[in-house]
Order: structure tokens, then sequence, then C-alpha cells
């Protein structure tokens, strides 16, 4: 048995191979995040290896910076555990009475519990595409949230700028109306605005469903707006 233990970071990992037996068959050495370091250690890794030998790979759940080398790992069909790092600080801590985290144990450390003794569950493809629909998920709301607080921040500006244009429109947040303020960014811009120009951006942004009398209604609005 051939176990790697692989210590992530977001610009660089560092990596050590340990036999079953104990025998350190590739000391802490370090690897770019980018394709060549993760060539580099699979090829490290095949020269540590016999056809007849069993591989694990285990590394810590760092979030999205293991991403990348875990979809390696797996595209290349090795075994790979995820390890909870609150386990690897109390095993490390099991282990040595040092207190002090470093890259260096803590590669070590991901190495010796994948030994047979230690009970982990092999990482597996529909583990890696869960995590990242997770993270696609947590993205989406963070960006449904952004979108709400940019609509309150219209709806404000509007109501102090131009107060009559929320009663000329169905909602202020429609295509035509942010085509519109996009344009014409004030009560004063629009009352200006030649009829044909304020015609044609309210059409092309409503398809054509806001005409001419819609752009007058609106023109003449922003010319009696408080």
């Amino acid at each position: 048995m051939i176990c790697v233990g692989i210590d992530i970071a977001k610009d660089k990992h560092d990596c050590f191979i340990l036999s079953s037996e104990g025998e350190i068959l590739t000391d802490v050495s370090t690897i770019p995040n980018n394709v060549e370091g993760f060539d580099a250690l699979l090829q490290t890794i095949r020269r540590c290896t016999r056809p007849a030998d069993k591989i694990k790979v285990g590394l810590e759940a760092t979030g999205h910076y293991s991403y990348n080398i875990l979809g390696f790992l797996l595209n290349k069909g090795l075994p790979t555990f995820v390890i909870n790092p609150l386990h690897t600080n109390l095993y490390r801590k099991s282990l040595t009475l040092r207190k002090t985290k470093t890259d260096r144990i803590d590669a070590r450390t991901i190495a010796t519990m994948l030994m047979p003794d230690v009970d982990l569950k092999s990482y597996t493809d529909t583990s890696y595409h869960n995590e990242k629909l997770k993270s696609l998920t947590r993205y989406r709301f963070d960006k449904v949230r952004e979108r709400a607080k940019l609509k309150t921040s219209i709806s404000r500006l509007v109501c102090i700028l131009f107060p009559e244009l929320e009663k000329l429109v169905p909602t202020l947040h429609i295509a035509s109306v942010y085509a519109l303020l996009s344009e014409f960014p004030g009560t004063q811009q629009i009352a200006d605005a030649h009829l044909t120009h304020l015609k044609s951006v309210l059409s092309d942004a409503s398809k054509g469903h806001y005409d001419r009398d819609k752009a007058v209604e609106i023109r003449d609005a922003a010319r009696n707006s408080i």
C-alpha cells in the first residue's frame, strides 16, 4: 500500500509519500497549483509504486482550493480520501506534543492517516460533483441577495429622483425602465430628450410594447416632476 498525503494551499501543495510499512518513499515536496505541478505529482507517485501496489491519496477538505487537484486525481483513477481538518488536527496532536501547525507536518499526518488501520471512506465522482453543485448553489444565493439589494437601491433612488415613474410602469425592474434610466439618468435628461430617441429606447427595450404614446407620457411626467 502506498499512501500519499497532500496539504492544500492556494498557490501550492505539499506532498508526502509513505508505504504501509512506514517507509518514507518521498519526503515532503512542494508542487505548484497548476497542470505542471499535478503531472509532476502523478509521475512521482508512479515512480514510487509497482503495478501490484494499491494507492491511497488523502487531502484535507479546504473548500474551493482543493477542487482542481481533487478533480485531477479522480480523473486519473486514484482512490482519494477527503479528510476533515479537525480530524487531521486531532490525529496530529495524538502523535506529537508539538501544537504548531505546519504544512510539512500536515502532509505527513495525512499520509499516516491513510494507513490500513484508519477507517476512511474513499471520495467519489458523485461526492466531487455534489460539492461543486453546493458551491454553485451558494454562489447563486449570494448573487440573488446582491440583486435584491441593487433593486432596493434602484427603487429608493427613483423615488427620490423621479417618483412619478413608478406609476407609469408595472414595475421599475423591467428592461425598458433599466434602459430608460441608463440612457437618461435623471428627470431633466428625460424632459429634454428628443421624442424620437426616447421612443426608440423604450420600444427597443420593451420589444415594441411601449410606443410613442408611452414616450410622451413619460417625458411629460418628467417635465412636471417634483
